[in-house]
């Protein structure tokens, strides 16, 4: 990745900025859809990237090992300030969000026997599902209108909650399908 900066704005971020903006993003989305809030900061808000660029860059993190997001805040941060500015978003991102598991191990640790404890984590998991689901329906964009998207979308689903068949599973059953329906020379 080079560390030319292309859009709108003739400076790149300051390293603060940078850090600031990543540690907002990691505060306001653990449990989930922290790529929503990294396209909506890089793209709408701050317009560092392009949308072309986030959907290069998202692409290229999907391939690299570790957590979409955390990959996004490397790329991003080496985009727009270098090797510096893709260890300062990093950190700002994984900072919020290792801070609160580790107070929430020790909290655990101490209550874990209290029953109010379980029914908090049963909270958190039906809000970061929530959460999940508003994030791919706003990621998702255009797709939802076609049939051929929606179908894969829906025997995914299907596939993964309702059979509760694994993930490489659904993989080798939904990928050959997916590429079928959109083989070159098909059209959306």
């Amino acid at each position: 990745m080079s560390s030319s900066y292309s859009v709108e704005s003739s400076n790149p971020p300051s390293l603060y900025d940078l850090f600031f903006q990543f540690l907002i993003i990691g505060a306001v989305s653990f449990g989930g859809g922290i790529i929503a809030y990294e396209r909506i900061l890089l793209v709408e808000k701050r317009k560092w990237l392009s949308p072309d660029e986030f959907m290069a860059y998202l692409a290229i993190s999907q391939t690299m090992p570790g957590l979409n997001s955390v990959n996004m805040a490397v790329l991003s941060g080496d985009h727009l300030r270098g090797v510096l500015g893709a260890v300062t978003a990093t950190l700002g991102l994984i900072l919020p969000g290792g801070l609160f598991v580790l107070g929430m191990g020790v909290l655990y640790a101490n209550a874990s026997d209290h029953p109010l404890a379980n029914l908090v984590l049963i909270g958190i998991a039906a809000a970061a599902s929530g959460l999940l689901a508003a994030i791919t329906y706003r990621i998702g964009g255009s797709n939802w209108r076609h049939l051929k998207s929606l179908f894969i979308i829906i025997a995914t689903f299907l596939l993964m909650s309702v059979a509760k068949l694994s993930l490489p599973l659904v993989l080798l059953i939904m990928a050959p399908i997916a590429i079928y329906l959109y083989r070159p020379g098909k059209g959306v």
